[in-house]
């Protein structure tokens, strides 16, 4: 017990304190900035690119920096969450700052509902993993994302939503939508990471099938291949809460 007691105070406190202006690497590849200038579009993989204006869709970006240029240079900003599918299309006149005080509304009665504690079920519905494994170090020790009452759960049932992973495919559809009904009502959808936003790199594959997201609401978008811990929690605090705790 007593080296129990000694090893926590040599180690102190290994969570993240002030999540919402915790230091992100230079190197992380996040909120765009662009200029408006002649872009080449060909070299996006999954069509996130336009020119003239240029723009750039978070919904769709992968954030691979094949487009790195004159034109487009990723910030290290994290915050790239919109409760709007419209305001993740980024234009040359959005700054990080600009973006990050509309782009997420939250409602009276999701803060009412869910402000003090959020149960989400996750479903990944043929994800690579790798959002799913960064939504898991959402509850580790770092993030540490159950101490604002938000935790992942094991059923549906217990669940006051459900985060979708990965771009849907045929052999998941009805099983996503087996969890959405198994959900009580109210609850929220969220959809975690460009294959889930537009299918990103898969988008064209036949053998996907998102008849879902055109029948129910969705209620959070978290851009990011994959989405980082601290994109999603920020988002999540957001929109329940209306601001971070």
């Amino acid at each position: 017990m007593l080296d129990t007691i000694k090893l926590k105070y040599l180690q102190g406190k290994q969570y993240i304190k002030d999540i919402k202006n915790a230091p992100m690497r230079e190197a992380f590849r996040g909120f765009p900035i662009i200029k408006n200038i002649e872009v080449n579009t060909s070299c996006c993989p999954t069509g996130a690119l336009t020119s003239n204006p240029t723009t750039i869709d978070m919904g769709k970006c992968t954030f691979c920096g094949n487009c790195k240029c004159e034109a487009i240079q990723f910030s290290n900003k994290y915050k790239l969450a919109s409760t709007s599918r419209e305001d993740l299309i980024i234009t040359a006149d959005i700054s990080p700052e600009e973006y990050e005080k509309k782009a997420i509304k939250a409602k009276e009665e999701i803060k009412k509902i869910f402000s003090k504690s959020l149960k989400l079920r996750q479903v990944s519905a043929a994800g690579c993993n790798g959002c799913e494994m960064e939504l898991n170090a959402c509850s580790n020790c770092n993030f540490d994302m159950g101490r604002f009452g938000i935790d992942f759960v094991a059923s549906p049932r217990h669940a006051d939503g459900i985060v979708i992973t990965g771009p849907i495919s045929e052999n998941m559809a009805f099983a996503l939508e087996d969890c959405y009904k198994s959900t009580p009502d109210p609850k929220i959808v969220i959809l975690a990471g460009s294959c889930a936003i537009s299918g990103g790199v898969f988008k064209e594959s036949n053998k996907l099938n998102r008849e879902f997201l055109e029948k129910y609401p969705i209620d959070l978008y978290i851009p990011g291949c994959p989405i980082h811990p601290l994109t999603f929690i920020n988002a999540v605090l957001s929109y329940i809460t209306g601001k971070i705790k």
